[in-house]
């Protein structure tokens, strides 16, 4: 594989409907989510991973103070298996750093938490559902 990563700000950039094809297949195509885009991604950082040519996982950062939020972190799915996730969630994580960024959150599957205790984030408060689908908050300090 030869991995790398493109970041930008907002919507309004020709790239985001990449993210949004990864997004689309995984959440709505995938998981069955009726809802995908949100006001947010006019002020996020949006992060694609691309194998060569081909783009395979996105991410969105966001937030105006501590803790910030990650956000829509979806890998296509011949590429679950190759640690893409962990991949991307460090690529957020440096950017992150870079910005002076000291603490991140983001509201994990809660099938998908072990993955993202396996990064580093601990869990914090109930569960709770987005749409049909239990979720968790989950914290890591940088």
């Amino acid at each position: 594989m030869e991995l790398k990563t493109v970041i930008f700000e907002g919507n309004e950039n020709e790239l985001f409907s990449v993210a949004g094809k990864i997004r689309e297949e995984v959440f709505l195509t995938e998981q069955g989510f009726s809802t995908e885009y949100d006001d947010i991604d006019r002020i996020a950082y949006h992060f694609i991973v691309y194998d060569g040519e081909i783009p395979v996982a996105t991410a969105r950062l966001y937030g105006n103070e501590a803790p910030y939020h990650i956000g829509r972190v979806a890998v296509v799915k011949e590429y679950r298996s190759k640690e893409i996730g962990a991949y991307i969630m460090l690529r957020v994580e440096d950017f992150a750093k870079e910005q002076g960024m000291c603490s991140l959150v983001l509201s994990a599957q809660v099938r998908a938490s072990n993955f993202y205790k396996k990064c580093g984030y601990k869990e914090f408060g109930n569960e709770y559902m987005d749409e049909f689908c239990p979720h968790i908050d989950m914290l890591k300090k940088l």
